[in-house]
């Protein structure tokens, strides 16, 4: 009962947010976490609730604050003399060093603010402005993949994550590009008013899977197609339909009428591995959905997932991703997943 009570006082608690802004900030970056906002605060609303978000649109000064598209956004708070509220989300820009450059005054209130964060996200390329603040000395961090090496380079202190989604370092939390920054905003959602909203709210936007921070930005699928010949990502994707069936190098070099050795070579060419690897991730990426979506059991994933055994598949998360399917499901799961 005083869990429960618990529970409702914390659905009911009202939160402030302070969405920063400046002229050329990436609308998406703006508008999906926006979004997840509002839509968590109808959520609670429906259920009879009192929590929910109130948001404030801050920038340099206030008033219409342009784009990198054709929207701008109404700020009604300048920096200078606003303090932060609960939680602070940073909208990126795509030329990001340009932008830098001519808003100090944000990276001021950042480093002014900095050590009275309770949550602070920096969405996208807005790390560079935590990093120029020296908020993140020490720390690690992510950002958009095409960005990382850029971040990396200025800011050698900082130990950048180009894979992760999201990263976490204390009440500092940084994120990959675009989409990212909603799979950010539902973990604060998550955070402040548990998984069922959360997820109410993914299903709202149309998400397929609410992506936890420790998931790669790409899938091998994906990898493939970004990095690979038209021909390759064929083949890629005829082995992506077929990860139930024990398929050989041989199966492969047959269906693409190419020996094994001139089907390695060209795998290797274009995607930096050799077919039977991109297999593997292919079957990983299967399982880890299953994993995620699903209370299957581990034996019906490994099948589903074109693993010999469960056996083969808890040794190859292992060697992958340093832990068991196991951990990963109870690291990462979600809530209310189904039984298909």
């Amino acid at each position: 009962m005083v869990e429960d009570q618990g529970l409702g006082s914390r659905m009911d608690q009202r939160r402030q947010v302070a969405l920063i802004v400046y002229p050329g900030f990436k609308t998406l970056e703006a508008t999906g976490p926006l979004s997840v906002l509002g839509y968590a605060s109808r959520h609670l609303a429906e259920a009879g609730h009192a929590g929910g978000y109130d948001v404030t649109i801050a920038a340099p000064h206030v008033g219409h604050i342009p784009s990198d598209t054709a929207m701008s956004l109404e700020a009604t708070v300048a920096l200078e003399g606003f303090d932060a509220p609960d939680t602070v989300l940073i909208s990126g820009a795509a030329q990001i060093e340009e932008v830098l450059f001519g808003q100090q005054a944000l990276v001021d209130w950042c480093r002014d603010n900095g050590p009275g964060f309770q949550r602070c996200a920096a969405l996208c390329t807005a790390s560079f402005f935590l990093a120029e603040a020296g908020l993140l000395d020490g720390q690690r961090a992510a950002t958009h993949w095409n960005y990382a090496e850029r971040l990396r380079q200025r800011f050698p202190q900082i130990e950048v994550d180009a894979d992760a989604i999201f990263v976490q370092a204390g009440c500092l939390w940084t994120s990959a590009g675009v989409t990212a920054a909603i799979d950010l905003t539902l973990a604060f959602v998550e955070q402040d008013y548990g998984r069922d909203i959360a997820l109410s709210v993914a299903r709202d936007m149309v998400m397929y899977l609410k992506r936890p921070g420790g998931q790669s930005q790409f899938s091998t699928l994906l990898t493939g197609q970004m990095s690979g010949a038209t021909s390759m990502n064929e083949v890629l994707t005829w082995m992506s339909e077929r990860l139930d069936q024990p398929l050989t190098l041989n199966d492969i070099a047959s269906h693409q009428g190419m020996s094994v050795r001139s089907l390695t070579r060209a795998f290797t060419s274009e995607f930096g591995a050799a077919p039977m690897a991109m297999l593997e991730g292919l079957r990983c990426d299967r399982a880890k959905a299953l994993l995620l979506d699903t209370e299957l059991p581990l034996k019906t994933v490994a099948y589903r997932a074109g693993f010999r055994s469960d056996e083969q598949m808890r040794k190859t998360f292992r060697r992958r991703f340093s832990l068991s399917p196991r951990d990963y499901r109870a690291r990462f799961a979600t809530s209310g997943t189904r039984r298909d």
